[in-house]
């Protein structure tokens, strides 16, 4: 299962990836935010110092922080990436869901797929705010939720009583599975089962397409908080590499 997720990890970054030895990089042209640019390892891979210092090179010139996601274990990058000075930013547990249990939606609450740029911009409000994101939220984070629809993902906006109050989305499938993720809630309408609701939305819709849901989280409570009473159950790690 880690293997199939991996690669349809890899996967949703091909079309507008750039290929770097052994890597496959994905580089944002309107942000330096680390999460936005990072390089997935090939399948099995044994990086040379050599093509490590190529992926850092590339980094450095877009003037992008090196940094790498991929699933553990995988102990020969592990090795030469450490040798190389990188360290670990976050490993987060890699969750997946056989049956959903749909908890109650509350009073009020609406989760719909949106499309219209005021949708959209009310998802990048919402997920800017939740996450921290520095800026207010414009005509590129538009832009880049268009990116994920026009590749095949769905964008959910939760309104509670006619308010956006949460967020969601999954990615395009990909050798049957797709990533719930973006789940994320503004602070004046957390602890109301806003997150839940959207979670379930989305992995509801992913079971509809034929596909397999999965998600990663920060180990933080979530897994059994917010996760693990929808179905989900962790499954391996999900590392963040970086060299400062």
């Amino acid at each position: 299962m880690l293997t199939r997720i991996q690669s349809a990890l890899r996967d949703a970054i091909r079309a507008d990836g750039e290929r770097i030895g052994p890597f496959l990089v994905r580089f944002d042209a309107h942000s330096d935010n680390p999460f936005m640019n990072y390089a997935v390892p090939d399948e099995g891979v044994a990086p040379t110092p050599a093509e490590v210092n190529a992926l850092v090179t590339a980094f450095r010139q877009r003037s992008r922080t090196p940094r790498l996601e991929y699933l553990r274990p995988s102990p020969l990058v592990d090795a030469v990436l450490e040798a190389a000075g990188f360290t670990v930013d976050r490993l987060l547990p890699m969750m997946v869901v056989d049956e959903l249990t749909t908890p109650p939606r509350p009073v009020g609450l609406t989760v719909e797929a949106v499309t219209s740029d005021a949708d959209l911009l009310a998802v990048s409000v919402v997920q800017n705010t939740a996450f921290g994101v520095g800026g207010t939220a414009g005509a590129e984070d538009v832009a880049r939720q268009r990116s994920l629809l026009r590749d095949d993902g769905v964008i959910v906006l939760a309104r509670l009583d006619g308010e956006p109050a949460g967020a969601g989305a999954y990615t395009a499938p990909r050798r049957g599975m797709s990533q719930v993720a973006g789940i994320a809630v503004l602070p004046s309408f957390r602890r109301r089962g806003v997150a839940s609701a959207v979670c379930a939305d989305l992995t509801a819709r992913v079971f509809d397409s034929g596909c397999t849901p999965f998600l990663e989280t920060e180990p933080d409570g979530k897994v059994t908080r917010l996760y693990g009473p929808l179905g989900y159950r962790t499954i391996g790690e999900s590392a963040s590499i970086t060299l400062k």
